[in-house]
């Protein structure tokens, strides 16, 4: 019997097949993209998915970086704090994904550590090699059993050659001795161009894959990064010189929607590659979800009523360039509802410092159809936000404020409206005498002892809806449930006061003691409406986000 458990057990994990994307040159080439397409294309393919990525950071989560050096945090269901690339991974699989699905070079070590403390090692002397790339591959296989999927997609941080994901490729190089032929390699790699030579160059991701050979991996698959696709030329030269086959060199150039890189990747065969390479079956008719994916890639394109939206932030800006991707969530939210729409977003990155050096600014804002302020944290162009969001609801344009965004419009509305004009939240000044917005009372002890890292409201949380307001009709629902990432709410000292002054709670937590949503009846403005949560991290290319839906239609009915 034991015998027969055992044969079944490696039957199963045998029928598993990992896929690892490791890159090559540069960084920010496009692992992430690349893995979730590869994911979107296995998953039409009737596989069973399921992706993970590998941080080469010390950082336990990805809730205490710089939001302006590393970009966005993509909180969980479970309310772990995680790269952006989680984000894409569950946009393009749709799917929640959980804390499993997450590690990084910090979280790695303090698990091998508390083991060791807690003599789970049995006296052995612990080493970096073997037990660190050990505990990696007994989370991958763990990632595997909970979501019993039958392909893992690894993507594996950094850039081949960097000292910080050593211990990684290791872990890589091992399970291709435990797994064999079910372990594949995938490499997105970058060609340049330099402008005065003109020709399209081989050599940096010849050496990137004698980098990885070093590490005792030899890639399968070359997906080819360049401004234009390659040519015959250069498809044979990496495969001459970096041992793969020719068909297995992917031409990966500039796109000018990331939604039509799965699409793009077919059209190279590369689904069909990787099922015959590792030995899987796969369909080869196209689903029903492969054929929604096309339509909604070629919306992007064919959509021409534009939509005007102004973001309002603090997280632009990184020397003279300005980074989008701390908003990534919000930027791809606001993108689904509009293709819905049948419409074309146009976005511009408004920095909240500019109305405080110059409150006459704000006057631009008349140009836009809609407002956004997304979440933050710290007093940086706060009294700028404040001017804008006053602006918004004087002048009917529709405005959604998202965490940072809500408290915001409730401090000034109750500065303006209420005539609370001292009103500010704890964060910002503990000595106003109006203390709209409060840090949580499970929060206060945990601030006090500077427990910061992954210690704030984290995760889904349910929330009741009021019958009959914009949230309420948007959902067409009175339950739901919408991911957090924050240490104050609205203080319910004031909350009756605010809402006598004609403000409507519409969306409050089940034991009705946290103010979830907060907005101004239509009658009074056609979209003025905030969240204490992160609607963005739940909005899915084919199944847009119902808020972000509202608030596009609002704008286009607001451009007419």
């Amino acid at each position: 019997m034991a015998t027969n458990k055992k044969q079944k057990e490696e039957k199963k994990t045998s029928q598993c097949k990992y896929i690892f994307v490791v890159g090559g040159v540069i960084s920010g080439v496009g692992k992430g993209i690349t893995a979730s397409s590869i994911a979107r294309i296995l998953s039409d393919k009737g596989r069973k998915v399921t992706s993970m990525k590998i941080d080469p950071y010390i950082n336990i989560d990805a809730g205490t970086m710089n939001p302006t050096e590393h970009g966005e945090v993509f909180v969980l269901d479970d309310g772990y704090e995680t790269d952006q690339d989680m984000g894409n991974y569950e946009r393009f699989l749709e799917v929640s994904l959980s804390s499993d699905n997450y590690m990084t070079t910090g979280r790695v070590y303090q698990s091998v550590i508390e083991r060791e403390r807690n003599l789970e090692y049995k006296g052995k002397c612990v080493e970096v090699v073997p037990h660190i790339p050990l505990e990696v591959i007994a989370r991958i296989e763990h990632a595997r059993d909970i979501s019993q999927a039958n392909v893992v997609i690894i993507e594996i941080g950094g850039t081949v050659g960097e000292y910080q994901n050593m211990l990684f490729l290791e872990a890589a190089r091992m399970m291709k001795i435990k797994h064999k032929k079910d372990v594949f390699f995938v490499m997105v790699s970058f060609l340049p161009i330099p402008s005065k030579i003109g020709e399209m160059k081989t050599k940096p991701t010849q050496h990137a894959v004698r980098t990885l050979n070093a590490s005792g991996i030899q890639p399968d698959i070359i997906i080819a990064r360049s401004k234009v696709p390659l040519d015959k030329k250069r498809k044979e030269k990496i495969s001459m010189f970096c041992n793969i086959p020719e068909e297995n060199v992917i031409s990966a150039p500039d796109v000018d929607s990331i939604y039509d890189i799965p699409i793009n990747f077919e059209k190279e065969g590369l689904g069909d590659m990787i099922c015959k390479s590792t030995g899987m079956t796969c369909s080869i008719t196209p689903n029903k979800s492969s054929k929604e994916w096309a339509k909604f890639a070629k919306s992007a394109h064919l959509n021409k009523k534009e939509v005007h939206i102004a973001v309002i932030g603090k997280y632009f800006n990184t020397g003279e360039f300005t980074l989008a991707d701390s908003y990534i969530s919000v930027i791809e939210a606001i993108k689904y509802s509009s293709y819905s729409s049948g419409a074309k977003p146009i976005l511009t990155w408004v920095s909240a410092v500019d109305f405080e050096k110059d409150p006459k600014k704000v006057k631009i804002l008349k140009n836009y159809d809609g407002i956004i302020v997304p979440g933050g944290f710290g007093s940086r162009g706060i009294e700028g936000i404040l001017k804008a969001i006053k602006y918004a609801r004087i002048h009917n344009i529709p405005y959604l404020g998202l965490c940072y965004g809500m408290q915001l419009l409730v401090i000034e509305y109750a500065r303006n409206v209420l005539g609370l004009k001292d009103a500010n939240t704890l964060e910002i000044n503990p000595k106003s005498s109006a203390i709209v917005i409060d840090v949580m009372r499970d929060q206060k002890e945990k601030i006090k002892n500077s427990n910061m890292g992954g210690s704030m409201r984290l995760g889904a949380y349910p929330a009741k809806l009021k019958k009959g307001t914009i949230a309420e009709k948007a959902y067409k629902t009175s339950s739901i449930s919408e991911r957090h990432r924050h240490r104050y709410e609205v203080s319910n000292n004031y909350r009756e006061d605010l809402e006598k002054a004609g403000l409507v709670f519409s969306g409050v937590s089940p034991d009705g003691k946290l103010c979830e949503i907060a907005e101004l009846p239509q009658t009074e403005h056609p979209f003025f409406l905030g969240t204490q949560f992160h609607p963005e991290f739940k909005a899915h290319p084919l199944h847009p986000h119902p808020l972000f839906s509202a608030f596009i239609k609002a704008c286009l009915k607001n451009k007419k």
